[in-house]
């Protein structure tokens, strides 16, 4: 039986991260995986999930499994920092949550709510989105449509034809959005954009769900909540993926949370039940350990205090990234790049061919995916004048 399937080819991304690894340049750049980098090239742990380790290692004395929603301290901070304390849905207990293996975890109980609750709904994603997306939400029956997001000709959002787009969206239908720090373009929704999305939602009845990824990452924790908060504060329910592998280092840990805003206390209580039993079929028990250490980090004042200098610190960092990219190759390539300041988070496209970017890697050994889309965070002083050269030689 097994002897007949056919071997895959790798994952587009993960591919190009393992041709890297392999090259032996010294000069090699990768901007593939989006994971954060610090200046020395590495995925850093934060001191205050160290900390909150060392806490864990002296308290824990079992290893049993957690409850099914996962780690207490984790769901009720997560609900918090996600849609503010002063949330009136919150405060009302129409907010409901499980702990899930990361954010693929999240979307994927999503997914088996929304199908259990409107078989094969018609789910609205952006393009482009996150390539995992529609595999992901697609695995359990759902349907997908697209609406226009980003425009290369204007090397941003053209909010005008995502409007256009989802105003065909209607009563029933799932309007997937990303949070903040768009994977991924960068290209982010305005204040006033969160607004007018609000608005249409309220008059064509879809539900929001929304792709929190990189909260705190974009333009610091609140700010990059806001337009989900208004959104919930005028939209009776949506849906809310969420991960710490960004915000808190966390990616092995696979340290993810599925959030419903729902219409009454009692609805709340009943989707819960129903995200727990759809879990059990899934992985049956969410992993402990990042959720505690979540936990922790969340509720504990000092080490709270201390991971969100860490964040606000790796935020700048990326932003300054940003702006010297920008400045840097708008001087060697003789062309505007100053859209990559207006972006947020970690991903850019930064606007060249399919065979530029396969020259940059056989050429330069620069890796990128062939949309040009990087990894903002994989750059650092020691290699973005390179990275700006050879960038420059091939569009030249």
């Amino acid at each position: 039986m097994l002897e007949q399937l056919p071997e895959l080819p790798d994952d587009p991304i993960l591919g190009l991260a393992a041709e890297c690894r392999s090259d032996s340049n010294p000069k090699k750049v990768d901007l593939t995986v989006g994971i954060y980098k610090d200046e020395s090239g590495r995925c850093p742990v934060f001191n205050s999930i160290a900390r909150a380790q060392e806490k864990l290692i002296d308290e824990e004395v079992t290893k049993a499994y957690i409850p099914a929603v996962g780690d207490e301290a984790f769901n009720i901070g997560m609900r918090e920092l996600i849609f503010g304390s002063d949330s009136s849905a919150l405060n009302d207990g129409r907010i409901s949550s499980i702990q899930t293996p990361g954010g693929c975890g999240a979307l994927r109980i999503g997914a088996e709510i929304i199908q259990s609750a409107a078989p094969g709904a018609k789910v609205w994603v952006s393009d482009p989105t996150w390539p995992v997306h529609i595999p992901l939400l697609g695995s359990v029956g759902l349907n997908f449509e697209t609406y226009r997001y980003y425009d290369s000709e204007i090397r941003g959002l053209n909010f005008s034809m995502m409007l256009d787009d989802l105003s065909n969206a209607c009563k029933g239908d799932v309007v997937l959005l990303h949070g903040c720090c768009h994977n991924p373009c960068g290209a982010d929704l305005t204040m006033d954009q969160w607004k007018q999305l609000t608005e249409l939602s309220q008059r064509q009845g879809f539900t929001p769900m929304i792709d929190l990824a990189y909260q705190g990452l974009g333009a610091g924790l609140e700010d990059d909540a806001a337009g989900l908060r208004y959104l919930a504060d005028n939209v009776a329910e949506v849906i809310v993926a969420a991960s710490c592998s960004k915000n808190m280092g966390l990616y092995r840990e696979r340290t993810g949370i599925i959030l419903f805003q729902s219409k009454s206390s009692s609805s709340a209580r009943a989707i819960a039940s129903q995200a727990k039993v759809a879990a059990r079929k899934v992985y049956s028990m969410p992993p402990a350990h990042g959720g505690i250490l979540a936990g922790l980090v969340l509720t504990d004042s000092k080490l709270r205090e201390d991971w969100i200098a860490e964040l606000n610190a790796m935020c700048m960092r990326i932003n300054s990234l940003r702006d010297q990219l920008a400045t840097l190759l708008t001087g060697a390539c003789g062309r505007d790049f100053d859209f990559i300041r207006r972006e947020n988070g970690m991903f850019s496209f930064l606007g060249l061919t399919p065979e530029q970017a396969k020259s940059l890697r056989s050429e330069h050994s620069v890796y990128m995916l062939d949309s040009s889309r990087i990894n903002v965070a994989g750059i650092n002083a020691n290699n973005i004048d390179y990275l700006v050269k050879s960038i420059a030689r091939v569009t030249s």
